[in-house]
C-alpha cells in the first residue's frame, strides 16, 4: 500500500430516528446524533481499512465539533488539517423511509464546514485527493475545494469526485453544475449515483467525455457498474445481513474503491487508466461487500478491515 488519501469536505451530524413517535404525536419520532457527513464517512471508511488517510476540513469549537474529531483519531485519521471555529456544526436530520432509505434536510447557516480555508501544501506522501458532496455545493468552501482538487490534479495526483446535488440546497444550480464539470475534468476517479447523475444532468459517458478517467455509478439494489474508456463493468449488491438504513453507503463505496485501489498500488491517474476489467470486477466486489456492512447496521459505521478479513 502507497500513498495517502487527503480527504475534504463536510463533517456533521446527522439526527437519526429512534424509538417510536411520541404516544400524542407518531410523526415526532425521538432523534439520536450521529456523526457524519459525505467525506467525514469516507475518511472513517478509509481509517478503518488502514489507509493512511488526513481529513480536511473546518470543524465547530463546540461538543459536536470536538466529537467529529475524537471519532476521527479513534479510526486512525490523522486530523493535522482540521481547521477550528466558533461557528456551528451542520445538523442533517434524517428521516427513514421503510425500507430504510434515508432522507435528508439539512441547517447549514453560517456553519463551521463551509468557512474551510486553503490548507496550502498538502503532505509530501499525498497520492489521491477526495472531494465532494455537500461541501461541493455550499460556498465559500465550494469554491475552495473546486481549487484544491484542479491545482493538485495538476500536480499529478489523483482526484477522487463524489458529486451530490441535494435538493433544496442548491441556490445556483448553474454554478454547482459548473464546478462538478470543472473538477470531474480533472478527475482520475467519479463515484455517483443514479440519483447524483440525474441532478447533475450528467451520465457516466458524459463525465467520461469531459475528461474523468473512470466512473463509477452506483445503483442501490441494483448493484454497481465501472464505466471506462475501455467499456463497462458492472458488480451484483452485496448482503451481509438484513438492511437496517442506508446511510452513508455511497460514502462506504467511495471509501472502499480508494482503499483498493490503494491496496494494488493504484492511486494515481494512469494507475486507474491501466486497470483491466478483471481488476475493476474485483474492485467493484469489494466496494459493494463494504457497502454491505455499512447498510446492515444503523448510521453510516463501515466495517473495520479485521471484519472484513474474519468474514471472507
Amino acid at each position: 500500500m502507497t500513498g495517502r488519501v487527503v480527504v475534504g469536505g463536510e463533517a456533521l451530524v446527522d439526527l437519526v430516528p429512534t424509538g417510536d413517535g411520541h404516544p400524542d404525536e407518531p410523526a415526532l419520532t425521538p432523534l439520536a446524533p450521529r456523526l457524519g457527513g459525505g467525506p467525514f464517512n469516507t475518511a472513517v471508511g478509509l481509517g478503518r481499512l488502514g489507509v493512511p488517510t488526513t481529513m480536511l476540513t473546518r470543524l465547530s469549537t463546540d461538543s459536536f465539533g470536538d466529537a467529529l474529531v475524537h471519532r476521527l483519531e479513534a479510526n486512525g485519521v490523522d486530523t493535522t488539517l482540521l481547521q477550528r471555529g466558533p461557528e456551528p456544526t451542520t445538523l442533517a436530520v434524517v428521516t427513514l423511509d421503510a425500507d430504510g432509505a434515508a432522507r435528508y434536510s439539512f441547517h447549514v447557516a453560517g456553519s463551521a464546514d463551509r468557512l474551510v480555508d486553503d490548507p496550502g501544501e498538502l503532505p509530501r506522501d499525498t497520492a489521491a485527493v477526495s472531494v465532494g458532496t455537500l461541501s461541493l455545493v455550499l460556498e465559500p468552501g465550494a469554491s475552495r475545494y473546486a481549487e484544491l482538487a484542479v491545482r493538485e490534479a495538476g500536480r499529478g495526483r489523483l482526484v477522487s469526485l463524489d458529486p451530490n446535488l441535494r435538493p433544496g440546497l442548491v441556490d445556483d444550480p448553474d454554478a454547482v453544475v459548473a464546478r462538478l464539470d470543472r473538477i470531474a475534468a480533472v478527475a482520475g476517479l467519479v463515484k455517483m449515483s443514479d440519483e447524483d447523475a440525474d441532478r447533475w444532468g450528467r451520465s457516466p459517458q458524459d463525465v467520461l467525455d469531459a475528461g474523468a478517467g473512470a466512473v463509477v455509478l452506483t445503483r442501490g439494489s441494483s448493484g454497481l457498474t465501472a464505466h471506462t474508456p475501455a467499456g463497462e463493468v458492472s458488480a451484483p449488491a452485496a448482503s451481509v445481513g438484513p438492511l437496517v438504513d442506508t446511510i452513508g453507503a455511497g460514502d462506504s463505496v467511495h471509501g472502499a474503491l480508494l482503499a483498493w485501489l490503494a491496496d494494488h498500488d493504484a492511486l494515481s491517474r494512469d494507475a486507474v487508466a491501466r486497470l483491466d476489467g478483471d481488476a475493476w470486477a474485483a474492485a467493484l466486489e469489494f466496494a459493494s461487500r463494504v457497502a454491505a456492512w455499512t447498510v446492515s447496521r444503523a448510521g453510516a459505521e463501515p466495517p473495520w478491515r479485521h471484519e472484513l478479513e474474519r468474514a471472507a
